[in-house]
């Protein structure tokens, strides 16, 4: 699918499902947010965390639960939002990645973005939408209390992504989508 979100820098592309061509503007995108790399993992972004995208699944999901959107401005990829749907229960989907690049970041692409698909999530009849909230990341802590989440207590990383022993708390995010 694809939408065009109307926001402060014009039109943006919001595409689901990456393509191979896609891998330089992801790794692109991946090194201006190495601000947001160095505070959640402790370390920068690499040419594996565009291939962990694929890869990085809770248990129990399968890749053809895994939703990998990108944002566009132009040809230019300044966001990227990775889902799985089922997780962590049948009627939620589990948002991992949600990066907009420094130069899109305070003035509303990301809420224009999530708005577009919370709203889809909710007309396929999901009932919740997670997120991963960092201690180490507290604007992005910000952002989803903004669009109405409940960030829990710290709990262990889901999936099989490996992690470091250096990487900071993580949370549970939780937005109910009731009718």
């Amino acid at each position: 699918m694809i939408w065009t979100v109307a926001t402060d820098y014009g039109p943006i592309v919001v595409r689901e499902q990456i393509e191979p061509d896609d891998e330089p503007g992801i790794l692109e995108l991946f090194a201006a947010c190495d601000d947001w790399f160095e505070a959640v993992t402790g370390g920068p972004s690499g040419h594996g965390d565009v291939q962990g995208l694929f890869y990085s699944l809770p248990e129990g999901r399968s890749f053809e639960d895994k939703r990998l959107f990108t944002v566009r401005d132009g040809d230019k990829i300044v966001g990227l939002v990775d889902a799985v749907l089922g997780h962590p229960h049948r009627n939620a989907v589990a948002v991992g990645q949600f990066l907009v690049a420094p130069s899109h970041r305070g003035r509303g692409l990301g809420t224009a973005v999530a708005s577009v698909l919370v709203g889809e999530a909710r007309a396929a009849g999901l009932e919740e939408v997670t997120a991963t909230a960092h201690d180490a990341w507290p604007a992005g802590q910000a952002f989803l209390r903004a669009l109405g989440f409940a960030i829990g207590p710290v709990t262990e990383p889901a999936g099989n992504r490996a992690t470091t022993s250096g990487e900071p708390a993580v949370r549970r995010a939780t937005l109910s989508l009731g009718a």
